[in-house]
């Protein structure tokens, strides 16, 4: 498919068809990566997406365990409020 290249104020822009964007499951945001000259444009995963497996996972594998100590070494009075 053939598409211009158009002015969008001090920018350029593509017209992207609404069955394309259907298609690929796009919404609002994008990902956009230069790739061997190419430009690839994909659907933006949300930021936290499959977070509650992957925290099931962790603790399954034992992986969830506290870097620090919070009780040792600092004291209420240390910090400054």
């Amino acid at each position: 498919m053939l598409s211009k290249v158009i002015k969008i104020g001090n920018s350029k822009g593509v017209r992207i068809p609404a069955y394309i964007l259907k298609e690929c499951n796009i919404d609002n945001k994008i990902e956009m990566e230069v790739k061997d000259g190419k430009l690839i444009i994909c659907a933006a995963d949300k930021p936290r997406k499959n977070w509650n497996e992957k925290f099931r996972e962790m603790h399954r594998s034992e992986h969830d365990i506290l870097l620090i100590n919070e009780n040792v070494g600092i004291e209420a009075e240390d910090w400054e409020w």
